[in-house]
């Protein structure tokens, strides 16, 4: 703050020093402090005293004089900071030019420590390579002597053993000593190999000289001697690893198998340990693997589960002991895949082969009988083996097995087998064919024996030899085995193809031959029946002119039931052949290539075979219908087609022969219709009804027709073809409906027969034929109308 300074009473004392500057410098402070003395009323007004009234300009010469005083002294304290501004700034020239010269000093000082130390660090790396090059130089050195002394022990251990032969007495205490095995061990192999390759190179080679000759020799001694030791220390080795093993002393066992493994990569040791386990000492092992996979009690058929629960018991047996002894294996060998591999090929050639062996006899030229299974028990027991063996060499992979292919080494076991497993299966398939052929039979005879039937008769029973879809799925179950059976022992696409494609011939072949078996057996009742019919004079000629008897009405029973059979057969051979197709589809189909057609073309042949006996007895079915229709239409009294002679009113209803023909029709072929289908169906009825329509167009020629019989042969006409409307065959209702069209030449008067004529010319002829049977034919002169009509 300022500070009063002497004056009049008209100025107010005040001096400004540069200390009012510093700090936290206000303007209005100054001005407060400059005016506080001559306003007081100032601080008043500020301090807020109501009722006071400030002068309008109080004290204004005193304020314009402090004013003016004060800048004066604003002025002088402004020249003092100048000057001492001044002064600081020259103050801090020299002292900057001071320290920039000194600093100049300082860095040339460092300049120098740097060079002296880079030359230190050169001279220093100069030292440590000189001392590294000294290093390496003492390290061969040192290398070069310890290859020396060692050469020497060698030179002198190789002219131990050069002494003389068979002498292995005087030997240094290294080849002696039981603690320093491994080093006699070492030194011993690597003598016997300068040796060995000095004689072979010696004896090889040019003419030598004295010395060399003496050499040789020496180096000779001292290969059989080296041998001799060699061969002593592995015994000695052996030894004391069975020792170990029996007291189950890993670390001792694999401190011997680590020394031994020197000799020939350990390939003693290792034999040696596999060669000691107990499954390849004790006789009785085999015996206990035989009881257990084959019932003794029943050698000769042995179950397959049985086979399957005793050989997965031995299996899971020898995985265990083949897992245990991999422990050891692991524990002792330092290289334990080596090991693993000699020991589980031996377990499977010696253990697995005896047992397959024993199982697997295979087929000779003599087939085995089938009270002992037949084939078939061969190839179930094959593969079972085949499975449950890669099942086991699939575990054994697992638990280790070194570089063992073990998968191939299984699969050699069954090479043999395999060689000729298409044509045993399909000789097994054969084999049970004739079976339930011989089964089949006997059965029949048993039937035959047990009722009396004579052979005459057993023809028309049904019930004995039919088709059964129970025996054609049997076949498929076989033939279904038997692929499964080819896709397990065949992984190859081809392969499997090749044997899908000639077992399904088999089924093609037993389907067919069986089919075709039952359809001609169908067939022999059918003719059967014909001869029975021309025995007994089954003849229209004959039926006509005598009274229906016992032996004929035999005929038409025997030619219904032998129709009936044959249709059955065709309707199961039709289901049969449906179960085939689409096995074929499910299950073999997906087996094939895709572009292969074989087994098509070859089911196309077996169906086209079974067909064409099918077709044969269709015909004959044709044949026996008609024969019966004739029988039936050969009962039509000469007076159903004339006027009544009592002058009764005419019967308009169906004749009783048209009754008869329809209901017998109509009985007889319901069997067709339910066993014949699509193409088959259309073409068996077509031929029906254009027989039906010729035979009764023949039929009716025999008679003479009345307007009123007319009339009634237009309701036979009616009767037949509402019964044939059922056959859906249009050409055969427009043949049906022309005849009805046809009997009005019996109706109409004799002036109208021309233009009826006239107007059909598509059945002109038979109508000309039909004319002549009307009664009136000669008294009407109907005769000469039909010249007309000819002409």
């Amino acid at each position: 703050m300022p500070s009063p300074k002497s004056s009049d009473s008209t100025a107010l004392p005040f001096t400004l020093s540069l200390e009012d500057f510093k700090g936290d410098f206000s303007f209005d402070g100054l001005f407060e402090s400059l005016v506080e003395e001559l306003l007081p009323e100032f601080q008043e007004e500020e301090s807020g005293s109501p009722g006071a009234e400030a002068p309008m300009f109080p004290a204004v010469d005193e304020l314009l004089m402090l004013f003016t005083d004060s800048c004066k002294e604003l002025v002088d304290l402004h020249r003092q900071v100048d000057t001492r501004l001044r002064n600081l700034k020259e103050e801090v020239a020299a002292y900057d030019a001071a320290d920039r010269k000194a600093l100049a000093k300082v860095e040339k000082v460092v300049d120098g420590l740097f060079n002296n130390f880079a030359r230190l660090d050169s001279r220093i790396s100069t030292v440590g390579q000189t001392a590294a090059r000294i290093g390496d130089q003492l390290q061969s050195a040192e290398s070069q002597r310890e290859t020396a002394n060692r050469t020497i022990e060698h030179i002198k251990y190789l002219m131990e053993f050069n002494s003389s032969p068979g002498d292995l007495i005087g030997l240094s205490p290294l080849f002696s000593d039981d603690s320093r095995v491994a080093e006699a061990a070492s030194v011993a192999l690597k003598l016997r190999s300068y040796a060995e390759e000095d004689v072979s190179r010696h004896g090889a080679g040019a003419p030598l000289g004295d010395g060399d000759a003496n050499a040789s020799s020496g180096l000779e001694v001292a290969v059989a001697n080296l041998q001799d030791y060699c061969n002593e220390l592995e015994n000695r080795l052996l030894s004391r690893f069975d020792a170990a093993s029996q007291r189950q002393d890993l670390p001792a066992m694999a401190q011997c198998a680590k020394i031994l493994s020197q000799f020939n990569r350990g390939t003693s040791a290792m034999q040696h340990y596999v060669g000691s386990r107990p499954m390849f000492i004790d006789v009785e092992v085999m015996n206990t693997d035989i009881k257990l996979v084959l019932d003794e009690q029943d050698s000769q058929t042995p179950g397959t589960s049985n086979i399957a629960d005793g050989l997965s018991s031995l299996y899971k047996e020898i995985t265990g002991t083949i897992r245990y002894e991999a422990e050891t294996v692991i524990a002792v060998f330092p290289s334990p895949d080596d090991v693993m591999s000699i020991f589980v090929q031996r377990v499977l050639e010696q253990r697995v082969t005896a047992i397959l062996d024993k199982l697997l006899v295979r087929p000779s030229l003599n087939i085995p009988p089938i009270q002992y299974g037949g084939l078939l028990q061969y190839l179930r027991i094959l593969a079972l083996t085949y499975g449950k063996t890669q099942e086991l060499a699939k575990e054994l992979r697992s638990v280790g097995c070194g570089n063992l292919d073990v998968e191939g080494l299984t699969e050699s076991f069954f090479l043999p087998h395999k060689d000729d497993y298409v044509e045993i299966e399909q000789a097994s398939l054969e084999q049970l064919y004739q079976l339930k052929m011989e089964e089949l039979r006997a059965e029949v005879q048993q039937q035959s024996e047990s009722t009396g039937i004579i052979k005459s008769k057993e023809a028309f029973d049904s019930s004995k030899k039919q088709i059964s879809i129970t025996i054609i799925k049997e076949f498929v179950h076989w033939n279904e085995e038997a692929i499964s059976r080819c896709t397990l022992f065949s992984s190859q696409p081809a392969m499997v193809a090749a044997n899908v494609r000639s077992v399904f011939t088999c089924l093609l072949d037993q389907v067919s031959q069986y089919l075709i078996e039952g359809l001609e057996h169908a067939r022999e009742s059918l003719t059967e029946a014909a001869a029975l019919r021309d025995r007994i004079g089954a003849s229209v000629k004959r039926w006509a002119t005598a009274e229906p008897t016992s032996a004929v009405e035999a005929a038409s029973a025997a030619g219904e039931s032998s129709f009936r059979c044959f249709m059955i057969a065709v309707q199961q051979s039709g289901n049969s052949l449906a179960i085939v197709h689409q096995y074929f589809s499910n299950a073999i189909s997906p087996l094939l290539p895709v572009h292969g057609s074989n087994s098509c073309e070859e089911m196309t042949t077996a169906v086209s075979s079974i067909e064409a006996a099918a077709h044969k007895g269709l015909l004959q079915c044709l044949d026996t219908v008609m024969a019966e229709v004739e029988r039936l239409s050969s009962e039509q009294r000469p007076t159903d087609y004339r006027a009544p002679d009592d002058g009764t009113a005419p019967d308009h209803r169906p004749t009783d022969a048209c009754i008869r023909v329809v209901s017998y029709l109509s009985r007889v072929l319901e069997g067709a219709f339910n066993a014949l289908e699509g193409l088959n169906k259309q073409s068996f009825l077509t031929e029906l009804g254009n027989r039906l329509h010729k035979g009764l167009l023949t039929h009716w020629q025999k008679f003479i027709f009345s307007p009123s019989g007319g009339l009634r042969l237009k309701r036979d006409i009616t009767e037949y073809g509402e019964f044939i409307r059922r056959f859906n065959a249009p050409s055969i209702d427009e043949k049906f409906e022309s005849l009805g069209t046809m009997a009005n030449v019996f109706i109409v008067a004799p002036e109208s027969i021309a233009s009826l004529v006239e107007g059909t010319p598509n059945m002109q002829k038979d109508a000309l034929k039909f004319i002549q049977l009307r009664d009136d034919y000669k008294t009407a002169k109907i005769a000469a109308i039909v010249n007309s009509i000819t002409s």
